[in-house]
């Protein structure tokens, strides 16, 4: 088969993108403002008072640990730390959502319609989660403008610097605990039953930004939670768009039945596939 012309690759991505619009605005007029009563404020400062726990016990003995750690784990924490790296996520994902605005969504199978769709709904979402807290997170770490771990004898354990704008002083809070954090919120919320597995490997990503010297402790607890809450708040706006996730009266989002990253097999019931599928002009029309 032929590859497309560039002329008619334009036209099929901005169809795909009007068609995109046309629903989320639709959906958004339709769909009543209902959300989860998540206590926010209680959270807020929960979060709040964790990280000043942290700072008030722990970062001066991390400022002073600086550069004590031996070489070798040093090295291995540095290997783990550029998971936290928000290219590792948002790269994948923008070339996901290009590759579902150029496809021709009406050529394909239902089947293969679905996956698309799925695809495309979870890399909007990573987007969202670890795209939006990684600007939040910019914008604070700069605006407070905390010295590193790095520049603990020069500046000590508290020495602001606001809109600096010099990497030195940019570390409250941290940006790749701030990714781990969307990272575990967005896993939480898809497979809320491995919750602990998924804490344990993006916390331990997140600690290591300790040990390679670039961040206290409570820049990496402050970080995790501000990322943990831009992915609630995205897997709330996705729910109530019917995007993989289900709204519901008290929960988090529960995932969809039909959301799913690799092919399935399509419902041979009518029912439960009343139950369980979008309506049709939706799936076969969102790029």
């Amino acid at each position: 088969m032929s590859a497309a012309p560039p002329l008619a690759l334009y036209r099929r991505s901005l169809g795909n993108f009007h068609d995109t619009m046309s629903i989320v605005k639709r959906r958004f007029a339709v769909r009543p403002a209902r959300y989860p009563k998540i206590l926010w404020g209680i959270w807020l400062i929960a979060w709040a008072l964790l990280t000043v726990a942290i700072f008030l016990r722990l970062d001066a003995g991390a400022g002073e640990m600086r550069g004590e750690w031996s070489p070798g784990f040093v090295r291995f924490t540095d290997f783990f730390t550029q998971f936290g790296l928000g290219g590792w996520y948002l790269i994948p994902a923008a070339l996901c959502l290009v590759a579902a605005n150029l496809t021709d969504w009406r050529g394909l199978s239902r089947h293969g319609r679905m996956i698309v769709y799925n695809w495309t709904c979870f890399a909007f979402l990573v987007l969202c989660a670890v795209g939006l807290s990684g600007l939040a997170v910019n914008l604070l770490k700069y605006g407070i403008g905390r010295a590193r771990p790095l520049y603990f004898d020069s500046f000590g354990v508290l020495s602001l610097h606001p809109f600096a704008m010099d990497a030195r002083f940019a570390g409250f809070p941290s940006g790749h605990a701030t990714t781990m954090g969307a990272v575990f919120g967005i896993l939480l919320l898809l497979f809320p039953r491995r919750w602990t597995i998924a804490l344990a490997v993006t916390a331990c990503i997140a600690s290591t930004r300790i040990f390679v010297g670039a961040h206290y402790p409570s820049d990496t607890v402050a970080g995790f939670g501000l990322g943990l809450a831009f992915a609630v708040l995205s897997g709330l706006m996705f729910a109530r768009l019917g995007f993989i996730f289900g709204q519901t009266g008290s929960k988090l989002p529960v995932r969809k039945r039909t959301f799913r990253l690799v092919p399935f097999r399509a419902p041979r019931s009518r029912a439960s596939t009343a139950d369980s599928v979008e309506p049709a002009v939706d799936q076969t029309q969102i790029p």
